[in-house]
């Protein structure tokens, strides 16, 4: 399989970056034999497109948290391929039948948050189902009856792989059943889809895939569907180097659809590949996303060599997403990293204020004469 040239061929060029909400996917929706099977808190239609003829049943939903829409754009990529008619999308189309729900939040998605308009978090709702959206998605895992389910998130940018040094650009995970985090037939299922979606991304991000903490907690959606005995694997779409925009990370989202399917058909799920799973290097919170080392600061009229942190706060502004930088941390910072570095070497801060880095201050500074930064980045002369 050509990667690749598959998601080249089928990339849906109307979705780009962070902000993609009902309006950006309701005039690509019109193109399917959608069914609307409810509405919002803000009575905002929540769509369903069911496909193919295949005995092994996949519900995948995106965007139950609305401020993660990675998982939703590679979604739409996905679904190009199945409206391809290629001889690869009738395979597709034959061994499996596919209900997809593409935007479960709508509301939170217009707002760019993770709860949905009554802030309420939808993956901490599956126990009472008091939300609208929590509802709508338990009737259809009810009423489909799903062999597998694949539960789409986007993760936040603090996460290596392990002790990689490298971002978690993709991390799975085969949600626990119980308290004791065992393993049965259902999660080991689970778990061997993630090992043949983690062996085809070694070849294209090595050392850049985790695996999110399986601590149980039967509010979320995953552990509760887990636990009703459907095999059920969390997508976390996360940090690729310099992709804020997660333009790359979408790609890489749709290779692990593509190659999650393929397993299906190509191997018989019966195999035990729980020690492979456990291989895979857990998430580490190491990351900021600005580091400034070895920075001379005065203090109470002493001399201090430090280093600080600083991190981006998403802010939804003009229907687009900004990304602003505060100052988030001061210190030794043993240990963590940044997706970008700034070695000061021994040279002075300077703002327009106390001339030291203050928490929750704006990214703007200077270090030393000629190092001029804002919103955390260095000006270019």
């Amino acid at each position: 399989m050509d990667y690749q040239e598959l998601y080249t061929l089928h990339k849906e060029p109307s979705l780009f970056g962070r902000y993609i909400t009902l309006k950006n996917i309701e005039p690509l929706l019109k193109n399917l034999q959608t069914e609307t099977i409810g509405h919002s808190v803000l009575n905002k239609p929540i769509y369903k497109y069911q496909t193919g003829k295949g005995k092994l049943k996949i519900l995948m939903w995106s965007q139950m948290h609305g401020n993660e829409s990675t998982t939703t754009k590679a979604v739409f990529d996905f679904l190009n391929v199945l409206q391809s008619n290629s001889d690869f999308a009738k395979e597709l189309l034959s061994h499996f039948t596919f209900c997809i729900l593409p935007m479960l939040n709508p509301d939170g998605a217009k707002l760019y948050t993770r709860e949905n308009a009554n802030k309420i978090d939808l993956n901490r709702d599956f126990q009472k189902l008091s939300q609208p959206e929590s509802q709508l998605l338990q009737h259809v895992f009810n009423t489909f009856q799903p062999n597998y389910c694949f539960n789409l998130h986007d993760q936040r940018t603090i996460f290596a792989a392990g002790n990689s040094g490298k971002p978690a650009t993709i991390s799975f995970l085969a949600p626990s059943f119980n308290e004791n985090r065992d393993n049965n037939e259902v999660r080991i299922k689970a778990m061997n889809v993630i090992v043949a979606m983690n062996k085809t991304l070694q070849e294209f991000i090595p050392n850049q895939v985790g695996r999110f903490d399986d601590l149980f907690n039967i509010n979320c959606v995953g552990d509760s569907f887990q636990s009703l005995n459907v095999p059920t694997i969390l997508f976390e779409a996360g940090h690729f180097s310099q992709d804020y925009d997660r333009e790359i990370t979408r790609k890489y989202i749709f290779f692990a659809l593509i190659s999650g399917l393929l397993f299906f058909y190509e191997n018989e799920v019966v195999s035990n590949k729980t020690d492979d799973y456990l291989q895979i290097p857990q998430n580490k919170v190491v990351f900021y996303d600005f580091v400034y080392k070895n920075v001379k600061i005065y203090y109470d009229n002493n001399k201090i060599i430090t280093n600080f942190a600083a991190h981006y706060k998403e802010v939804l502004s003009n229907n687009q997403i900004d990304f602003e930088a505060y100052i988030v941390q001061v210190g030794d910072l043993e240990n963590y990293l940044g997706h970008y570095e700034f070695d000061a070497q021994l040279a002075q801060f300077q703002d327009d204020k106390e001339c030291i880095p203050k928490i929750n201050e704006k990214a703007d500074f200077c270090i030393g004469k000629h190092n001029i930064f804002v919103n955390g980045v260095l000006k270019v002369k």
